[in-house]
């Protein structure tokens, strides 16, 4: 599995999951923070890569057109609004036992809470 860690999410989280040899990349580092959701989603897709998030309302919302367009992306993954963005070794932690469960991936329109 592959991710891609929206704008809201620390970027050394993406680097904590690199040590665990885990794909990962931030928007902070690939230089993506000023896109719209709907772009940062489109980014993650044309990557290969599940977004995560902790901007529920938006990216739920984003999912539902993705499967009326037929819009197919790399998954969406939620993080609880609890845990904040700067929660680093939760976050990895629970995003490794994603990609340890999913080793090739989110299905093309699923979401998955953290």
């Amino acid at each position: 599995m592959r991710f891609y860690l929206d704008e809201d999410l620390s970027p050394k989280i993406a680097a904590a999951l690199r040590r665990r040899k885990i794909d990962a990349i931030s928007a902070h580092e690939a230089g993506k923070m000023q896109l719209t959701d709907r772009e940062q989603l489109a980014h993650a897709a044309a990557e290969g890569r599940c977004l995560v998030t902790r901007n529920a309302i938006h990216f739920l919302a984003l999912a539902r057109e993705a499967i009326h367009r037929q819009q197919a992306h790399a998954g969406i993954l939620l993080c609880s609004p609890r845990l904040s963005g700067a929660e680093i070794r939760t976050i990895a932690s629970r995003l490794a036992k994603v990609a340890e469960r999913y080793p090739r991936g989110q299905g093309p329109y699923d979401v998955f809470h953290l």
